[in-house]
């Protein structure tokens, strides 16, 4: 991967000529993206996210942090807080912005903990990829969970953007197993990323993956764009 996400993130940080993001997915046209945005406060965030950070409590583990937004809102209020993300370049603006426990690691090499609360947002289920690497995740999860704690996690319910037939069901292509499975590709400053699995999903499977796993869910917050917030705990 070329990092192009977490340079625009450090980029940004430095005003080292930053640009706009441009997204696309393999059911989606290009979305421009602010990069200013990743960089928000906590006036500034989605209800949603909002709420996440107010349920947040105890030792944190904000999980796909990138320019850490999240982290900092926690850090103010006092809470013991580690920041993690893949991405060297975002962990790197983390840092020069204050987040003295920003790590660069992939979640499932991560062996810290346990915490209190595990914090995913911004599509938080995003980086289990397929639907068929859920239980890895949630498995993973669990096992960095102390007594009591919880998973504060977050997506949407992509079901909206599909074609209905006259009997009300959804044309959903053959080539899916599931359709909120996405391919997502990135582009900054003219490079583009390598393709990306990144994974939507609907509460319901959610809930039912969380019970298969020894985990409860529960609906939180429902967002006004098929979005959701839910927590999971043992």
């Amino acid at each position: 991967m070329k990092d192009l996400f977490g340079q625009a993130i450090l980029d940004y940080q430095v005003n080292n000529s930053p640009e706009n993001l441009f997204t696309e997915t393999d059911i989606t046209e290009t979305d421009e993206m602010e990069v200013s945005y990743l960089f928000r406060t906590y006036q500034d965030m989605p209800k949603l996210e909002q709420k996440a950070l107010d349920m947040s409590s105890g030792k944190v583990l904000d999980i796909g942090c990138g320019a850490g937004s999240h982290s900092l809102e926690l850090l103010k209020k006092g809470l013991d807080v580690t920041a993690i993300d893949w991405s060297p370049a975002a962990i790197e603006a983390c840092k020069l912005r204050g987040i003295t426990k920003a790590v660069c690691i992939d979640l499932l090499d991560y062996k810290e903990g346990p915490f209190d609360t595990l914090l995913l947002l911004m599509n938080g289920t995003g980086i289990f990829g397929k639907l068929n690497r859920i239980t890895t995740y949630l498995s993973k999860l669990k096992s960095l969970l102390a007594p009591g704690g919880q998973i504060l996690i977050d997506s949407s319910d992509l079901i909206y953007m599909f074609d209905e037939d006259e009997d009300g069901g959804k044309w959903i292509p053959q080539n899916k197993d599931y359709y909120g499975e996405l391919e997502f590709t990135v582009t900054y400053k003219g490079q583009t990323e390598d393709v990306f699995d990144w994974l939507y999903l609907d509460y319901n499977t959610l809930q039912n993956a969380a019970h298969a796993n020894g985990l409860q869910c529960e609906l939180i917050h429902e967002g006004k764009h098929y979005d959701y917030l839910a927590k999971l705990y043992i």
